[in-house]
Parts: structure tokens; sequence; C-alpha cells
């Protein structure tokens, strides 16, 4: 049995009578000038961009008048459709490529290599004109089983699905390959010994774990499809920017057009966001001892700090 130690009283605990307690500490927050100083050199230089626009011939009543016209809106879903497909193939590709270039078989590796290096040194605007103008070369397809004219398989459509697809698989191999190899060793040899299969370890060991290293710039990879897909219009996709093209050439409003496009652009952007980061704080579950802040945590604390800031 272990003995209890008796607490010995002390001056503390027995004050003298007629003490007079010690006064509680006022804290004062400290003066942040120099906040207040780069906030008021903000607001005039945004105060001074928005005078230069108020300034300009632009005829700011199209801007709400367009903003859902049914040509913008057609366009804005065929910019999310080329999107999602050509980010579908491009991660079907990446995760392909990624396997073949850590084969030990040289030729798969190879292959891999060459491809990712062809797709990521040229432009992808290139890319899309040489998928688009390949009937000047072959006039027909034939692949035994299948004949037919090259202009009436090549639509504007594949040609963007082929030039936006093929090149994002190039990048999705090397954010796919990062990922495999984020994972040690030993949980690919543990695998093995209890007699999985190559594929098996693949897909039930590996890709799950490599899933939180993949999937945050894979986000910003469908984010950057979303702009890149603007590049379509030079095959007379009929996206987004092809319809505001399409309402300028007719309206003369060519800048007002413009703006409406960059603003569906950044409506798809900020909502794609939100879901990758949402998506990010579900795989980063059991790697974080604490899980990041919501969206909405966020601002609460923003404007906590900013009452706080005001004192």
């Amino acid at each position: 049995m272990t003995d209890k130690l008796d607490k010995v009283p002390g001056p503390a605990d027995n004050p003298p009578a007629g003490a007079v307690p010690p006064e509680m500490i006022r804290a004062i927050p400290v003066r942040h000038y120099g906040r207040w100083i780069s906030a008021a050199v903000v607001l005039g230089l945004l105060g001074a961009l928005g005078y230069a626009f108020s300034q300009g011939k632009v005829r700011w009543a199209t801007v709400p008048e367009k903003l859902f016209d049914p040509t913008i809106l057609k366009g804005l879903g065929n910019t999310v459709w080329i999107s999602v497909t050509a980010m579908a193939l491009g991660l079907a590709l990446g995760v392909l490529f990624a396997v073949m270039r850590l084969s030990k078989n040289p030729v798969t590796s190879t292959i891999a290599w060459l491809y990712i290096w062809f797709f990521r040194g040229t432009p992808v605007y290139v890319q899309l004109l040489i998928w688009f103008n390949l009937p000047l070369i072959f006039e027909f397809i034939n692949l035994g089983f299948y004949r037919d004219e090259m202009k009436d398989v090549m639509t504007p459509f594949l040609a963007a699905l082929l030039g936006l697809g093929l090149n994002e698989g190039a990048y999705m191999a090397e954010i796919v390959r990062a990922g495999i190899q984020s994972v040690d060793e030993g949980q690919t040899e543990a695998s093995h010994a209890l007699g999985m299969k190559q594929s098996q370890t693949m897909r039930r060991i590996v890709l799950p774990q490599a899933m939180r290293v993949i999937v945050p710039p894979t986000g910003n990879e469908f984010i950057n499809m979303l702009k890149t897909s603007s590049l379509v219009v030079a095959v007379q996709y009929p996206e987004l920017l092809r319809a505001a093209q399409d309402i300028a050439s007719t309206s003369f409003a060519v800048m007002e057009m413009f703006f409406v496009a960059s603003i569906w652009y950044l409506v798809l952007t900020s909502v794609f966001s939100v879901g990758q980061y949402y998506l990010e704080r579900r795989y980063a579950r059991g790697a974080l001892r604490s899980l990041p802040a919501t969206p909405l945590q966020k601002i609460k604390t923003n404007l906590k700090s900013l009452s706080n800031w005001r004192r």
C-alpha cells in the first residue's frame, strides 16, 4: 500500500485577516495600426479599379440580361459535360499509364513514358487542332468491323474529348504514380505474403491508401479542366465561350459577353472547389489528428476574428 502524503498548509491557504485580494489584471488589446493602413490601401485600389471600369463604354445592363440566356445556359451545360467526360477519360488513362510506368516490364514502362512525354510536351491547343484536322490526312477510318468517313467520325465533341482527355491523362498518370509511390512498400509485401495477386494488391491495398495523395491535385486538375475547356472553341464545339462569342457577334456586346462567361466560369470553379474541399476532408480521416475546418466554420472564425480586430 502506498502512503499518501498529507498536504502541508502554507501561508496562501490561510491568508491573514483583513488582507486585500489582488486586483484582476485588465488586458488591453494591442492596436494594430498597420492593419488599418493596409486595409485602406487595398480598398482604395479596388475603388480606383471600379471607378476605371465605370468610366469605360460598357453596357452593364447587358450582363444580367444575358446571364441566363438560353444559348449561354446550353453552352454552360456543354462545358460541364465536356469537362466531366474528359476528366473521366484522363483519370482512367492516368491510372492505366501510372501502373504501366511502374511495371517491371520494359516495354509497357517505355510506352507509358513516351505517352506522358508526348502529351505533356505539346500544347493542348495544338493537340485539339491535330484531332480536329485529322480528316485532312485520313479520308476514311477502317477498323475491319467499322468503316466510315473520318469527317463524320471526328465530330467537334470527339475532337474536344480526345484533345482534352488524352492530355489530361498524361498529367494524371504522374499524379497517380506519385500517390502509389507514397504508400509504404511494406503494405505490398504484406499483401503478397497473404497470397494476394498484384492486381488485387493494387486495387484493394495500394490505391485506397494512395487516394489521400491523389485527391487534392486531381481536384485542382478538374478545376483547371473547366477553364481549359474554353480552348475547344478552336474545334467549333458549342461550349460557354463559343456561346458568348455567338451572342457578341450579333449584339455587338463583346466585352459584356466576356464578362458573362467569366461570371459563369467563376461560379463553376467555386462550386467544384467546395466539393473538392469536402472530398479532401473525407480522405484525410485517419491521417490527421483533427480534420480541417469546414468553409462554414472558417467563416464563423473569420467573423469572430474581425470583431476582435475592431476593438
